[in-house]
């Protein structure tokens, strides 16, 4: 029997927000889920990170390194000068990062049929479903995509690092980004684009298998954003607080 066609849960970029992940393990308990999969950056930001890898532990799922787990595995030399990479380290246990340490880059589940990475499969710093030169993010044509994932052939791609919710079918592949369960907008500079969900809420995805098709669905989960945004300020993140509040970036 196929586990992977059960209904499971697809969670991305928590980056330490404690009080969004604890709901969508809530809502997932809700639904009768208990079977996930984590795409990776778990822990970087100015929130909760050692909350968040208690919360880990406990759900359990089968989890992907992202670009900014290895940058808490592996931090710059001028990593001290990085106040919140500072506020990461210094609240994430030696256990943990042990056990972050041992988490592949990419994982294939069901004899290979559900590939599972936090960007591309070859670089987890590229965004899979879209593409930000213009400095607003476009979707990935069916072609880009399939170029990026190379020689593979799942019928699932899972990926994050976006933030944003995405479901793109191109013939037999479908390809989910479920959002981020903890960052709902943010800005970035390589290019400089900001990428926005819209609304403060957790998000991730519910995917099952029917007959010969992938179905999912993309819960908006309410939780504490206004709490988060307080403790993104005393962490001195004031544009994480106006992220996490309103859902988008500039």
């Amino acid at each position: 029997m196929n586990i992977w066609t059960e209904p499971f849960a697809v969670l991305a970029d928590i980056h330490g927000n404690a009080a969004a992940l604890k709901a969508v393990m809530d809502d997932m308990r809700s639904r009768g889920i208990e079977r996930a999969v984590n795409l990776g950056d778990s822990f970087y930001g100015p929130l909760d990170p050692g909350k968040t890898a208690r919360l880990l532990e406990r759900l359990g799922a089968v989890t992907v390194l992202g670009n900014q787990d290895r940058l808490v595995l592996e931090p710059p030399d001028s990593g001290n000068a990085n106040p919140t990479l500072r506020h990461v380290m210094e609240n994430l246990l030696p256990s943990d990062l042990e056990r972050l340490s041992q988490v592949p880059p990419v994982v294939e589940l069901a004899g290979g049929d559900i590939l599972c990475c936090h960007g591309t499969p070859e670089d987890d710093t590229v965004y899979l479903t879209e593409n930000t030169e213009s400095g607003r993010p476009r979707p990935r044509s069916c072609a880009e995509m399939e170029d990026r994932i190379g020689a593979r052939a799942p019928s699932l791609v899972l990926c994050g690092h976006s933030h944003l919710f995405r479901v793109i079918r191109c013939n037999t592949m479908t390809v989910v980004n479920p959002g981020s369960v903890g960052l709902p907008a943010y800005a970035d500079d390589d290019p400089p684009h900001a990428m926005s969900s819209g609304s403060p809420h957790a998000r991730y995805a519910i995917i099952s298998r029917e007959r010969d098709a992938w179905s999912i669905t993309g819960p908006l989960v309410e939780y504490d954003w206004d709490g988060a945004a307080a403790m993104a300020l005393e962490h001195g993140r004031a544009d994480w607080a106006g992220w996490l509040q309103s859902g988008v970036a500039e």
